[in-house]
């Protein structure tokens, strides 16, 4: 292990990360990843054990807070309604992501335009959208062309069969007359580039069993290995070190995996941490130039951090949904209720998506929404054996809008296993957010109903998914003024001129779809800027 010197410095080997690297590799410049966490063999995730349901609960939760890992690093949430959720390790939480692929709309840049609420991007939809292409073609991404509700796209893969729960939830929307499509997914549907189509095992989240989801370690770093990107793994950076005359990031300190504190150099340094990660970082390097954290003579970093607050509505229906068979996200989705309607008494919209069902233990022990175990005993076989085989359900993903209080900030009583200070989580929804789930819930049920549900089951409440904190968006976001942003619309830190960041962190609202098909959309294109500017990068 050398550290000369390198060109590009990359923190992080995860979804962002990794497209950020492939879109400079024809640069030539020396490429270095760091990655706090392990690479793990395909023969080694829980999806090819006969026990991997008790993964789910141990050393491949999504909460690292029960993971509790050597490479992970615990995460305060008291104050907080929602907890995050994150996954350390070459891949990122596209290891246990689930492979839904959509897109942000239009409308999602322009909040402040067309509803006077958040503000709006410095990029826009036409300008990620060859970006989107790319990234699409890299990954493998499944689905029906056509989407009345975006601007005409094509996915390269026919979608992924719906399955029966799927249509017959489909036939209620149509009897409601309400929009719904086939969910794009990084999931392939036939054998494609080299890796096998899926084999409907419904184990995504414990590490894909067959290289048919478009996790980063199947798809861009072999990419990244045979181009000669230099990967280090267990290695996590403690600080970004800076020169205090120039102001320039010089390169970082770590932790490498003999234990000991290294120094990296490097001309450029890329965050790619997360939404909580990158501003935890921050926060932690500070200096006389910097003594708030590095990059945050603005104050916010770390501010509006934004979640997808959930919540969930199932039916029970006369003939087993056969929902626990094929990729778990994936059915169908819909986005009548997605943008701003002056008849709502809240603005902007949300989605209803509708995924698998989970698997039996999961389910059994109150897993993906459910939030409390079943009981036990001769109730418990009443609910696995009159309900479970018979549920469909649609999840409401909301549109969370920026509030400055939601932040992430440090806790100095609380470290990881090196000793660094630990994110703390300080969160609450709002009202408009509150109102969109009790519209969601309701038009849940109607849809549910249409479609044939002779029982329906649900909150009946505003509360969330506690543990559904996997989109982190916002704490370090993108805007032409320094004031009241971090970066600017192409990634490059206001204060820190060779300091860029390619994460969901950067995001200026949240949208109501998963992020993960924006947040290398928006790699690959600062990957591009920075290319198209190399001659004056740092003026």
């Amino acid at each position: 292990m050398s550290n000369d010197p390198v060109d590009v410095l990359i923190i992080g080997a995860g979804a962002s990360g990794a497209a950020f690297a492939w879109s400079i590799i024809d640069t030539r410049m020396r490429i270095l990843c760091l990655e706090q966490g392990p690479r793990i063999a395909d023969k080694e995730f829980p999806s090819r054990r006969d026990d991997y349901e008790l993964a789910r609960y141990a050393e491949f939760s999504c909460d690292p807070n029960v993971r509790r890992l050597k490479q992970d690093y615990p995460i305060n949430s008291s104050d907080s309604c929602i907890a995050p959720v994150n996954w350390n390790g070459v891949g990122g939480s596209t290891i246990n992501f689930l492979g839904h692929w959509v897109r942000m709309k239009p409308s999602d840049f322009k909040a402040r335009s067309l509803d006077g609420v958040a503000d709006d991007w410095p990029v826009d939809y036409p300008t990620l959208e060859p970006f989107y292409e790319l990234n699409d073609r890299n990954t493998g991404v499944s689905g029906l062309g056509g989407n009345p509700a975006y601007p005409p796209y094509c996915p390269e893969l026919p979608p992924i069969p719906i399955g029966k729960l799927g249509q017959t939830l489909a036939n209620g929307f149509n009897k409601l007359g309400w929009h719904w499509w086939p969910s794009d997914v990084a999931i392939l549907s036939q054998d494609h580039d080299g890796r096998q189509k899926c084999v409907n095992a419904g184990t995504c989240d414990l590490g894909c069993a067959a290289g048919a989801k478009g996790g980063t370690n199947f798809t861009y770093w072999p990419m990244l290995e045979n181009a000669r990107v230099e990967l280090r793994t267990e290695c996590r950076v403690r600080e970004i070190l800076v020169d205090q005359s120039t102001g320039f990031a010089t390169g970082v300190l770590y932790h490498g995996p003999d234990g000991q504190v290294h120094e990296q150099k490097a001309e450029l340094v890329v965050l790619a941490c997360n939404g909580i990660g990158t501003p935890r970082l921050l926060l932690n390097s500070t200096s006389r130039l910097f003594p708030d954290g590095l990059a945050n003579r603005s104050g916010k970093v770390g501010k509006f951090l934004m979640f997808h607050p959930l919540t969930g509505v199932a039916g029970v229906f006369d003939e087993p949904m056969r929902g626990h068979e094929g990729p778990m996200a994936c059915a169908i989705l819909s986005q009548e209720f997605y943008e701003t309607d002056p008849s709502n008494d809240f603005v902007r919209g949300y989605g209803l998506h509708s995924g698998r069902s989970t698997t039996p233990m999961t389910y059994a022990l109150g897993g993906y929404g459910i939030d409390d175990p079943i009981p036990w005993g001769e109730a418990h076989r009443e609910v696995m054996d009159g309900q479970y085989p018979y549920l469909a359900g649609l999840t409401v993903v909301t549109e969370d809008l920026p509030e400055e209080r939601n932040c992430v900030t440090l806790d100095t009583g609380l470290t990881d296993s090196d000793g660094i200070p630990a994110p703390k989580v300080a969160y609450r929804i709002s009202e408009n957010t509150r109102k969109m789930l009790k519209h969601g819930e309701e038009r849940s049920k109607e849809a549910l109903l249409a479609a044939g549900a002779k029982t329906i089951l649900a909150k009946n409440g505003d509360s969330v998914w506690r543990r559904a904190g996997w989109h982190q968006m916002g704490t370090c976001r993108m805007g032409k003024d320094p004031e009241t942003s971090v970066v600017d619309g192409w990634g490059r830190s206001h204060d820190v001129k060779n300091l860029f960041i390619v994460d969901g962190s950067i995001f200026v609202t949240s949208g109501a779809v998963n992020p993960t098909s924006t947040i290398q959309a928006l790699a690959l294109y600062i990957g591009e800027c920075i290319k198209s500017n190399i001659g004056n990068l740092f003026d």
